[in-house]
């Protein structure tokens, strides 16, 4: 037999490395649907049974996966639920962010429904358990911080406001404080009916300001 030359070397390291790529991509795949799972189910126990009823092995259950698994993504309850909540948020904002600029009709009532869902009621039950769990306080009010600003950039953005002119700020401020608002009298009852006419309004008053 000949000798293994340096090219010989390099092809036989090059088909290495693209068949481990190939091996690991479908697991890779495998890994990243087994998270998505997670985080969904994480919401939607969140939104329907609250912190109490919420644990690692109710959430692993609904998303067809092992206990084991779904510690392997989330190490921790924490890790699962505030990853879940940052998760469904981001996919809201891209959602938000594809509205068409400047139709502020449009916006303001996208920016209600935010407030109107099940991730907001997932949300809210995360901030109630933050207040009494000293291990998610700190986390979940760093989420919530950074969720608020995005909100709140996006708002700009799309409404096509000055928030150089007085007032411009505060009133976007006031448009998520309302919607929020609105979303927690939804919690209990359901409260579409006086929700659109207040969104008819605040519709009015935030054209009147950014006139």
């Amino acid at each position: 037999m000949g000798a293994v030359t340096a090219a010989d070397r390099a092809d036989r390291a090059d088909r290495a490395d693209r068949a481990d790529r190939a091996d690991r991509s479908p697991k890779q795949d495998r890994s990243r649907a087994t998270r998505q799972r997670l985080l969904e189910a994480a919401v939607a126990c969140l939104a329907e049974s609250g912190w109490a009823g919420s644990t690692v092995s109710v959430v692993a259950e609904r998303a067809g996966v092992s206990r084991g698994a779904a510690q392997h993504h989330f190490p921790t309850r924490e890790d699962l639920f505030t990853a879940a909540v940052e998760y469904v948020a981001e996919q809201r904002s891209t959602a938000l962010k594809e509205l068409p600029a400047q139709d502020r009709a449009l916006v303001v009532a996208a920016l209600v429904d935010l407030y109107t869902g099940p991730l907001f009621r997932a949300a809210l039950h995360l901030w109630v358990a933050a207040s009494n769990e000293p291990q998610l306080g700190s986390r979940v009010t760093e989420l919530e911080a950074r969720v608020g600003r995005e909100t709140h950039r996006i708002a700009v953005r799309l409404l096509g406001a000055d928030e150089s002119r007085p007032g411009v700020r505060e009133t976007i401020q006031g448009l998520l404080d309302m919607a929020r608002g609105l979303g927690l009298a939804n919690l209990l009852t359901d409260d579409g009916a006086r929700r659109d006419r207040v969104v008819a309004q605040w519709t009015v008053l935030v054209e009147g300001a950014l006139r």
